[in-house]
């Protein structure tokens, strides 16, 4: 299969450097939250939660920052893997529509990436409410809304690809 995959430099949009800024700045804060509470975060907090949202697994306090890490890696990841939209596999790409393609592909990784870090970090504060007795669990509709978004992301970004061959 002979595609064409022009390198094109591309400046990312307003709307990319909004939603970086934001969730690294809401990282950030949750980060120094973290470090403000540390001393009164209790040395066991939740690790998992059933499907009712409710803890059904505990460890060591250091999973609040276990959390916070995977979060923050796989955001660096996938905003390096970002940068090299001409290698994403693409339906029927051509020279007249590879920007296009390219900057949809670019904006639903951002997406994705950014609703990763925010789930981690709510889920790294959500732990550490349980540890402390300020919260009782996730909730029923956390799992559910996370799925939903992800998922919903993908498929709102398919066919807008779609859309723009």
């Amino acid at each position: 299969m002979n595609e064409i995959r022009p390198k094109l430099k591309i400046p990312k949009t307003l709307l990319e450097n909004i939603l970086d800024i934001a969730l690294i700045s809401l990282f950030i804060t949750a980060a120094g939250s973290l470090v403000m509470q540390w001393s009164s975060i209790p040395d066991t907090v939740p690790t998992h939660f059933n499907a009712a949202g409710e803890p059904d697994g505990w460890g060591n306090k250091i999973n609040l920052w276990i959390l916070l890490g995977i979060g923050l890696m796989t955001w660096i990841l996938l905003t390096v893997v970002e940068k090299y939209p001409h290698i994403y596999n693409y339906f029927n790409l051509t020279e007249e529509n590879a920007e296009r393609q390219y900057k949809n592909a670019r904006l639903m990784l951002n997406m994705i990436k950014n609703e990763m870090l925010l789930f981690f970090v709510f889920m790294s504060w959500v732990s550490g409410g349980v540890a402390k007795g300020t919260q009782k669990g996730l909730g029923v509709w956390i799992l559910p809304i996370f799925i939903i978004g992800i998922t919903g992301t993908i498929a709102f970004f398919i066919v807008r690809s779609i859309k723009l061959k």
